[in-house]
């Protein structure tokens, strides 16, 4: 795990070039659902960033939203606490999101290999 802000930055640069928009879209969609209320108008729009790297990893093994929801939340726990990160329920509307998001990625990169 990144420890020194320019390993962080890297691990940034290199999960957006993995992923994409989907880096961007996942990280807006939890600034504007704010679960944890750090997101102040539009100021800090880069808030959940370090949460975005660390859930689109583990996407590869969703076999649902639920899994998502399940995968999300325990991101959050870890990041902030359960008492902080809330019940898992709460994550419904994010996990159904990002689960569009992942399977457009996934059908994008699979139309793209498809092709060489």
């Amino acid at each position: 795990m990144p420890t020194t802000r320019e390993e962080i930055l890297e691990e940034r640069r290199r999960l957006r070039a993995e992923y994409g928009q989907m880096f961007d879209s996942v990280a807006a969609l939890l600034f504007r659902c704010d679960p944890i209320g750090i997101a102040f108008e539009n100021e800090n729009t880069d808030e959940y960033e370090p949460e975005t790297g660390t859930i689109l990893p583990r996407l590869r093994e969703c076999k649902s939203d639920d899994d998502v929801r399940r995968f999300v939340h325990e991101e959050f726990v870890r990041w902030f606490e359960a008492g902080n990160a809330g019940p898992e329920e709460s994550y419904s509307e994010i996990a159904s999101e990002i689960w569009t998001l992942w399977q457009s990625f996934r059908n994008r990169r699979s139309d793209a290999t498809s092709y060489t």
